[in-house]
């Protein structure tokens, strides 16, 4: 399993637009001292050409005037270019900037789909795309806490799949794949928003139900019925056991999930004989 995203790289990456902000902000400020700039300088020519040229118009002295105009060329020549290389610095200073800046923003992209990688193989199941195990428990503790700030309900349903080992014996493990698949995504269309679904391990499954009690959960197990999957030619029905209770306020994590779990078993003891009757369903289906 990859190593979970340290708070200083999250920080480091929550920081990355604001960096991007301000750096777009300093190149719209050399843009606009640019273009002043060049105003002003347009402005100070015609007032150096004015200045140099406007005493010729009071004298008539030809010498006087050659002089003039010449220290006027040579003065606008001068200007002109000490203004031409300001403006190729500033160009280049920009260039040099937006080339930073798309650097910058690739290595971003990049850093975000390594970081969506990292968090999938962290925290999610890779066949099911729940949540694991251990960030399940995770947020089991979150949704506790919540739970015991603010008196609010927390159920917790868990449930296991009858019949898998019979399904991977009879279809191969392809098939009973595709069943844990198939079972995952209904389940996920069942459940609200802000419900949490996490596949444990194996077949057995756990979903966080806040502000659920306990009556209410008929209403996803409801969702959950006649799945099924096709598979060779062979339909098979998905059976699962459920057991469900509230949270008791001061219990731990792990108290909650047991009392959650033996509910679970309590069920499935009771239901043993439907596992067969898959079994014995899902081998008929097959020699025919």
């Amino acid at each position: 399993m990859s190593k979970p995203i340290s708070s200083t790289d999250q920080k480091e990456l929550s920081d990355k637009p604001e960096l991007f902000r301000e750096r777009l902000r300093k190149l719209d400020r050399k843009q606009w001292w640019l273009w002043s700039t060049t105003v002003l300088v347009l402005i100070l020519l015609t007032i150096a050409v004015a200045s140099f040229t406007f005493p010729t118009l009071l004298t008539r002295d030809q010498e006087t005037y050659s002089f003039y105009l010449n220290q006027s060329v040579r003065a606008l020549v001068g200007i002109v270019l000490t203004f031409t290389v300001y403006l190729v610095y500033q160009q280049s200073q920009i260039i040099r900037m937006r080339g930073q800046i798309a650097e910058q923003v690739d290595s971003l992209s990049r850093v975000q789909t390594l970081t969506a990688e990292v968090y999938k193989l962290a925290a999610l199941d890779q066949l099911t795309g729940l949540y694991n195990r251990r960030s399940g428990e995770q947020r089991l503790s979150e949704e506790i806490g919540r739970s015991m700030r603010y008196g609010r309900p927390l159920t917790l349903l868990m449930m296991d799949l009858d019949g898998l080992k019979q399904v991977n014996d009879k279809l191969g493990h392809a098939g009973g794949d595709l069943l844990l698949k198939s079972f995952s995504e209904r389940l996920q269309r069942a459940i609200r928003g802000s419900d949490v679904a996490v596949r444990l391990g194996g077949d057995e499954f756990m979903v966080m139900l806040p502000e659920c009690r306990a009556e209410e959960v008929h209403h996803v197990l409801l969702r959950l019925e006649g799945a099924g999957i096709s598979y060779e030619g062979i339909h098979v029905p998905c059976r699962f056991s459920r057991g469900w209770v509230d949270y008791r306020p001061g219990e731990t994590a792990q108290e909650f999930m047991k009392r959650a779990d033996d509910a679970l078993y309590a069920n499935k003891r009771s239901g043993k004989s439907k596992a067969q009757g898959l079994a014995i369903g899902i081998a008929s289906q097959h020699a025919v």
